[in-house]
């Protein structure tokens, strides 16, 4: 399905480019990045011929050359989603894959091809539920001789096998849990083909196997929080005041993950949540709460009661097997009506009603920080060891925009207790160019770049290199991401990467841009910075 949805991306792009005119800007291409997970999908022909039938594949791809590896020297070019044939004589092949990118960017990799007019023999097969999918159920095999094997998952009214190449996985959501004979054929160039059977036991995962995300640090007056350990809960909280709910078949329970407490709300009808004393959110912007579910509640729906003016709800929908972080505004609660000044309790009402399991945790009322943005650190590494974009410690080099045409964010130009910064507010992705004189960081060691923002929870540093030709789609352009999880907020974060960390930047001569990345995704604000190199 992964491949699918990349081809249609891509032949998306295709048509809005060939739609445009040369009056078009395409300074977007910048931030594309070079093709991923290249592999193909090897099928031979069972008739002793050595015809092979390849399907190559990858993220981020455009066309293929394909060197079969035999003595056929020049490459074959195709298309994403085309297939190509290939007749081989026995023998073992190194295919050599080749992803080209919409910018001309490359990936490689490299498959075996094994050619046997031989049966496969010496298949072993591993049957394994999956650890954090419901009711998936993955399975791989190996054996001489052969290049694929096809699953039979044994559901009624699914006959049709789930295909693999050697060493990959193949993989099964069943409808229900229970117990089903699994076939494995294993394939290769001959005509006869060798099997294998297991009665195996599928199980559904009906709780969560990792926590909920960790809250991001927040100040004591920026958050009320009633059920989480990131932060004090409210005291005296009652999680399971009865209203009548356990007659409805509902109960509850605090649930231990690894240490980790969370609430199970089983068979949801309504719940309830008591507060020791009224609680005042009227300053507050959000409520936010994580939920888990197995897939048996499609819904949630919260509402905030008043002590004064009743209850108004809000209803989220659930994802299956995974923590859905649900973040309602304050205003949805207010603009019904509702007087949020003295909250006393919460109800959850689940769909379909008295079905399904919830597990619930960090439950709190929040807003953005208040807290004031001081002056960045002053830097102490000596000016004839670095290469300055933006200081007012040191003399910078030509920087063309802080702010690409195709960046997703909004720049200030502001002062800092008299200190020049950057301010980058509904910040997804922005670009910073120095295209017209690229940064040759090659005598370099380090990229510093100091950071501040209150509400960010993930930030990611992108550096390209456009190659010795200096040129964007150059094809010899190389970059690499670096993801800073979890960060401080409220305060200046100095970030000092040593370039090394950037693997994928194997060139440095002739850096053009520099990339921030902000999360929540759109929602977040940042101050920069002192930005340079530096040894």
């Amino acid at each position: 399905m992964k491949f699918f949805k990349h081809t249609f991306r891509l032949f998306l792009l295709l048509l809005i480019i060939q739609g445009c005119n040369d009056d078009d800007n395409f300074d977007y291409l910048n931030k594309v990045d070079a093709p991923a997970n290249i592999a193909a999908a090897i099928q031979l022909t069972q008739d002793n011929t050595g015809l092979v039938t390849i399907t190559p594949k990858g993220d981020g791809v455009v066309s293929f050359d394909i060197y079969f590896g035999d003595e056929t020297e020049a490459p074959v070019n195709i298309q994403l989603g085309e297939v190509i044939t290939h007749a081989y004589t026995e023998g073992t092949y190194d295919l050599r894959i080749i992803g080209i990118g919409i910018t001309g960017l490359k990936t490689e990799a490299i498959q075996q091809v094994v050619i046997s007019f031989n049966a496969p023999e010496n298949l072993e097969v591993v049957i394994a539920n999956d650890e954090a999918t419901s009711k998936q159920v993955n399975v791989t095999a190996t054996a001489d001789y052969a290049m694929s094997f096809d699953v039979y998952f044994g559901e009624e009214g699914n006959d049709a096998p789930v295909s693999a190449t050697i060493g990959e996985v193949a993989s099964y959501t069943y409808q229900q849990p229970g117990t089903y004979t699994i076939k494995v054929v294993a394939k290769g160039g001959a005509i006869a083909t060798t099997e294998y059977s297991e009665v195996f036991e599928v199980t559904e995962i009906l709780q969560p196997v990792a926590s909920a995300p960790t809250p991001p640090a927040r100040a004591a007056q920026d958050v009320m929080s009633v059920f989480s350990a990131a932060y004090t809960d409210e005291p005296g909280t009652d999680y399971f005041p009865d209203w009548g709910q356990g007659s409805q078949g509902s109960s509850w329970s605090l649930f231990d993950l690894n240490g980790d407490a969370m609430l199970q709300y089983i068979n949801l009808s309504y719940q309830g949540i008591q507060f020791g004393a009224a609680v005042d959110v009227s300053a507050m912007e959000f409520f936010h709460m994580d939920v888990w579910t197995s897939g048996d509640v499609t819904a949630i729906e919260t509402s905030l009661i008043s002590q004064t003016n009743g209850e108004k709800p809000f209803s989220n929908d659930l994802v299956a097997g995974q923590w859905t972080a649900i973040d309602i505004p304050i205003s949805a609660f207010t603009d019904q009506g509702l007087t949020v000044a003295d909250i006393h309790q919460l109800k959850f009402v689940g769909t379909p009603w008295a079905e399904g399991t919830v597990f619930i945790d960090n439950i709190y009322f929040y807003k953005g920080s208040a807290q004031t943005v001081t002056a960045a650190p002053t830097p102490t590494v000596a000016a004839a060891n670095v290469i300055s974009m933006f200081s007012d410690a040191y003399t910078d080099v030509t920087v063309d925009t802080w702010r690409t045409s195709w960046s997703d964010a909004v720049l200030e130009d502001v002062t800092v207790e008299g200190n020049a910064t950057k301010k980058y507010s509904a910040l997804n992705f922005v670009g910073i160019e120095t295209t017209s004189a690229p940064i040759d960081a090659t005598a370099m060691t380090h990229f510093h770049t100091d950071v501040w923002s209150d509400d960010f929870t993930e930030f990611k540093i992108k550096l390209v290199d456009f190659g010795a030709d200096g040129l964007f789609q150059g094809g010899d352009d190389v970059e690499h991401e670096i993801t800073i999880s979890n960060p401080a907020v409220g305060e200046w974060v100095s970030l000092a990467i040593p370039l090394s960390d950037f693997t994928g930047l194997t060139t440095r001569a002739n850096i053009a841009q520099l990339i921030y990345v902000g999360s929540p995704t759109g929602a977040t604000t940042v101050y920069i910075d002192n930005v340079y190199f530096h040894n």
